[in-house]
């Protein structure tokens, strides 16, 4: 036993860690290959028991797993963000609910002749998305942001919802239908609702007067964090069953909603722990999938996967954006979007077993059907979502662009030249004297902090993926860095050197955690290259050729240059910096400062 976990538990993790690689080289979702996964190391291999491996442990895991998975969700959930579109989120999580949950049942009890009790059952659980798959699907598809946000705060909040709704039906069943049930399915609904918000609420709000009042030391943040929402989803737990993933989803909403908290770690810490339980997860409980379960649900299984997405998802969503702005385009995108996810799976895995004790036969059906709709939506929606979505015109341009941190002449300059070779730029600078001249130049500039709530608000990121801090001053650009480290990601954060380095003693007492890659040269500081500039100095495009190289760009006798940007003949743009591995060849070209403008024959 100790020598199969012992072998077992590392090579969950390794296999987890490969399909989030391949999917990320892929751009599909990581479900896909998680599921594949766990479908082949279980019922294929026979190598994976889940039940040998956790034993009674493996469900109290899969239940604290999603908690901290939809607490790490909720904590995204601002409110400003869904101005204009609260009406049709609240549709989609209340009428668009009901809809798809009862269009499922009727599908599943006429096509595969499940009993009404077990098809509501199921109907319940398939009202789920959830953000372990919306959320990677969103970064492929890249749609435009009221479209984005719907689909983010309906896959976060609907979890719980789903959940409860699936809870009712089981005591409902259990309860022995009609007869007994709808006033003890009431009576539970109305505790669970009570214990998730007054609990999830208060522990929310008092745990943020804990952090704005520095009460407990940064590095004990995440600790504290991760223990306390265990702790509320268990306690919730004990008070009524199924109430703790509500609990955590308003807790994580409260904390997310609240002022004057800092947040980036915690949300930083649980990211990387959603992902590496969800990877498990995926795999263990597509371990547990019976193969021939599965392969007898035949094609009726199929005709019910196409009413849940043909039928039930389209009605949805025409219902609950009824008197919204919200334009077709973006109503059919919402409409083929919904796949399926963690909780479906594992409450389909919980209640089956239950079921099956309490007589019910036909539940060991329930865990293969939610696997083939979760794999199917996945797939389907992976496959077409992208190209759909720029069909109907409601997809982000691809974030090539650049945020550009200062709007002095140098930050200007950079700008245009990477405008004029067609590059999404956007300035952004406290200084309103340089956002009016770059606004006179043609640039799209903010003004104000681009690191104030006011931008998290108003500055548009659309097409931007990555991040040049040119300001003269060092530490304005490396709080900017770190204010926009988690959105680009540490590889496309640049900042400018302030001032030249010594033997490296400069750079590394001026260095900050999370301050980005230097940009440029060593000796290419921002006050060098803004001096050259004001003294005539140019940002031109050269082409380099057979019988003009990069070497020859760089040794021009008659003509000072420092090279600033690469472009090759992608259309892919590489930021030079002193430890760039990047060699320019003929055919690409370089963006760079001429420090004497006049023809050298280039």
């Amino acid at each position: 036993m100790h020598t199969y976990a012992f072998v077992a538990l590392p090579s969950l993790l390794l296999v987890g860690f490969g399909c989030q690689w391949i999917a990320w080289r892929l751009k599909l979702p990581a479900i896909l290959f998680l599921l594949l996964s766990g479908i082949l190391a279980g019922p294929f291999l026979n190598w994976l028991y889940p039940e040998r491996l956790f034993g009674d442990l493996l469900f109290p895991f899969i239940s604290l797993a999603v908690a901290v998975i939809l607490f790490e969700g909720s904590l995204t959930l601002k409110f400003r963000e869904i101005r204009g579109i609260e009406r049709v989120i609240r549709n989609m999580i209340t009428l668009g609910v009901m809809i798809t949950w009862l269009v499922t049942a009727g599908a599943t009890h006429w096509l595969l002749g499940f009993s009404w009790e077990i098809a509501l059952l199921f109907g319940a659980m398939m009202v789920v998305t959830g953000p372990t798959v919306i959320v990677p699907m969103l970064r492929t598809v890249r749609p435009i942001e009221s479209v984005a946000n719907i689909l983010r705060w309906e896959g976060i909040l609907i979890d719980p919802i789903g959940a409860t709704l699936a809870v009712l039906v089981y005591e409902f069943i259990l309860a022995g239908g009609v007869q007994g049930g709808l006033w003890n399915s009431l009576v539970v609904f109305g505790k669970i609702l009570a214990i998730g918000v007054l609990l999830g609420g208060t522990t929310g709000y008092g745990f943020g007067i804990v952090l704005r009042r520095h009460w407990i030391p940064h590095y004990l943040h995440n600790f504290a964090g991760l223990a306390l929402v265990c702790s509320v989803f268990a306690f919730s737990d004990l008070l009524e069953a199924e109430s703790g993933l509500l609990s955590v989803t308003v807790m994580g909403v409260w904390l997310a909603n609240m002022k004057d908290i800092e947040l980036d770690e915690i949300l930083d810490f649980k990211e990387s722990l959603s992902l590496l339980l969800i990877s498990m997860l995926f795999i263990l409980l597509a371990a547990r999938m019976d193969l021939k379960t599965f392969l007898d649900l035949g094609w009726p299984a199929l005709a019910v996967f196409g009413v849940i997405q043909l039928l039930a998802r389209p009605l949805n969503i025409q219902v609950s954006a009824m008197g919204s702005k919200l334009s077709m385009a973006e109503r059919h995108l919402l409409a083929w979007i919904a796949p399926r996810g963690i909780v479906a799976a594992a409450i389909s895995a919980l209640f089956t077993i239950q079921l099956e004790t309490a007589g019910y036969a036909e539940a060991a059906q329930m865990v293969p059907l939610t696997f083939m709709v979760i794999i199917g939506t996945v797939l389907l929606q992976s496959a077409t979502a992208g190209p759909i979505a720029k069909w109907l015109k409601v997809a982000e341009p691809e974030p090539r662009g650049f945020l550009i941190v200062g709007a002095d002449p140098l930050a200007r300059n950079i700008g245009r030249a990477l405008q004029e070779n067609g590059f999404r730029v956007r300035l952004a600078d406290q200084n309103w004297d340089h956002v009016k001249v770059a606004k006179l130049e043609g640039l799209p500039a903010y003004w104000g902090n681009p690191v104030s709530e006011h931008a998290d608000r108003h500055l548009s990121l659309i097409g931007i993926g990555r991040l040049l801090a040119l300001t003269p001053n060092g530490e304005r650009n490396a709080l900017a860095a770190k204010h926009y480290w988690m959105e680009f990601g540490g590889n496309n954060i640049y900042t400018i050197r302030v001032n030249r380095p010594e033997n490296g003693t400069a750079d590394a007492k001026s260095a900050y955690k999370r301050g980005g890659q230097r940009l440029f040269a060593d000796t290419a500081t921002h006050e060098v290259l803004a001096g050259l500039l004001s003294a005539g100095a140019e940002i031109k495009t050269t082409p380099l050729t057979d019988a003009f190289s990069y070497d020859d760009y760089r040794q021009q006798q008659d003509e000072k240059r420092i090279p600033l940007f690469a472009l090759d003949p992608g259309d892919r743009i590489h930021p030079l910096t002193d430890k760039s591995e990047v060699v320019p060849q003929a055919n690409w070209k370089i963006i760079g400062l001429s420090a004497n403008p006049r023809s050298t024959g280039s």
